[in-house]
């Protein structure tokens, strides 16, 4: 883990055309280099629809942009969505609990989670999904993920302002 430098991210946020992509992009490098991931989601909170809609991901064909997971009243939502608190499991099974696509997390190599919430004048925007080995996310990688909220609330941004996926 290395202190956030969010020069490249910067430059990507400012930069015309190709957004909110080269936005998240640039979230998605900045979080391999701050936490650590190997499957990353970013994925908009709508509580009209009740779904979590997904604006980019590093694996198009497990977790296609624009696919959905139903929002539903889970022990999850409420740490994440009502609370606003970052969720952190370390282990397939505790994935298992509260994802039902636990099975292909975990084929993908992934058996570790935390959805870090974007919240911006009270209300969780979205979240941002970070998945990796058994019990990497410690402590310390969750308090780093912290630094990813700010750039996570402008990708979010940029992609109401260019219509949304």
């Amino acid at each position: 883990m290395q202190k956030p430098d969010y020069q490249d991210f910067v430059r990507a946020m400012a930069a015309a055309g190709n957004q909110p992509e080269a936005a998240c992009e640039a979230l998605y490098k900045l979080t391999q280099d701050t936490v650590g991931v190997k499957l990353f989601t970013i994925t908009i909170n709508d509580p009209v629809a009740e779904v979590a809609r997904r604006i980019y991901t590093n694996m198009p064909e497990a977790y296609p942009v624009s696919g959905t997971k139903p929002a539903d009243k889970t022990d999850w939502s409420r740490q994440v969505i009502d609370e606003k608190r970052t969720f952190v499991a370390n282990t397939i099974a505790d994935i298992a609990a509260v994802f039902p696509d636990h099975e292909l997390i975990k084929s993908l190599g992934c058996e570790s989670v935390i959805n870090v919430p974007v919240v911006v004048e009270g209300e969780v925007l979205a979240t941002i999904n970070c998945l990796h080995e058994a019990g990497f996310y410690t402590p310390e990688r969750v308090a780093a993920s912290e630094a990813l909220k700010l750039p996570g609330a402008v990708c979010v941004m940029l992609n109401d302002r260019n219509g949304g996926i």
